[in-house]
């Protein structure tokens, strides 16, 4: 027998075995990724873009079923069975049901600017410390440091009285958010599944967020400002174009009701 094919009958497991070997290999590497935490921030932004899209389906439903009850809701009134109160309350819920599904949509857009961008800022194997448990981790440290300096600078302590006040609303927040962010922070950066991370994302963005307003709120009150007078045209204003639709919802409904008075007068009667 020829010696080269005597050689490949003795060896001949090797090239299945180096197959499988290869197989397993890749397997492995890309479950290592997923243990690592590498690609975490990436995989939670998809998970949050496939909830989002979910809203948009159900907020859709809503705004359908609100102008289904609106215009059911006219006819009736158009009949003398409904009263102008309930088709007012009908347009509104109509309107709040529009205004959900624009929010919806822009949370959708939201999350898929979210998912490029951390495609983008996915890490080498190499940069453990970019990782984006480790980056979040960083952020919800920098907060806590930005805090604490106020704690233990005696200086600011004394100019910022508000900002050691757990009894001020913008502070109380603040507090509530450390404790939130502090119980869903994972203990060990392996075996964090994407939900933890969303849920531990946002709430150390919850916690940058009200450390923002207690700050603002604190160096407003040293100065002797309102903290609160900077929003409190803004909500003027939304209350004023709210009653100015409520006042044309009345408005538009007692012109329907005259409308349907003169109409059943105006009806010849059968016998005529």
């Amino acid at each position: 027998m020829d010696p080269l094919w005597m050689l490949a009958a003795e060896w001949w497991w090797i090239a299945p075995t180096a197959v499988g070997a290869g197989a397993v290999t890749a397997v492995g590497v890309r479950r290592g990724q997923k243990r690592s935490g590498r690609r975490l921030a990436l995989d939670a932004a998809r998970r949050d873009l496939r909830d989002a899209q979910r809203e948009i389906g159900e907020r859709r439903r809503g705004v359908k079923v609100a102008r289904a009850e609106h215009a059911r809701l006219v006819a009736e009134r158009t009949a003398s069975r409904a009263s102008t109160a309930d088709v007012a309350s009908a347009r509104r819920a109509l309107r709040q049901a529009e205004h959900d599904a624009k929010a919806a949509h822009a949370d959708v857009r939201a999350r898929r600017i979210r998912v490029g961008v951390e495609q983008a800022q996915v890490p080498s194997a190499s940069r453990t410390d970019r990782y984006p448990l480790a980056r979040l981790n960083g952020a919800h440290d920098a907060v806590i440091a930005r805090w604490m300096d106020y704690e233990t600078d005696a200086a600011k302590l004394i100019a910022y009285p508000a900002m050691s006040d757990g009894k001020e609303p913008a502070m109380a927040a603040f507090l509530a958010a450390a404790s939130r962010a502090r119980d869903l922070r994972p203990s060990s950066p392996s075996g964090v599944t994407p939900a933890e991370f969303s849920a531990y994302r946002d709430a150390v963005a919850d916690l940058e967020r009200t450390f923002d307003v207690a700050e603002h709120t604190a160096k407003a009150r040293a100065a002797g400002r309102d903290p609160d007078a900077a929003t409190a045209w803004p909500g003027s204003a939304h209350e004023m174009l709210s009653r100015s639709a409520e006042a044309l919802d009345k408005a538009a409904g007692a012109a329907a009701a005259a409308l349907a008075a003169w109409t059943s007068r105006r009806r010849p009667k059968r016998d005529e």
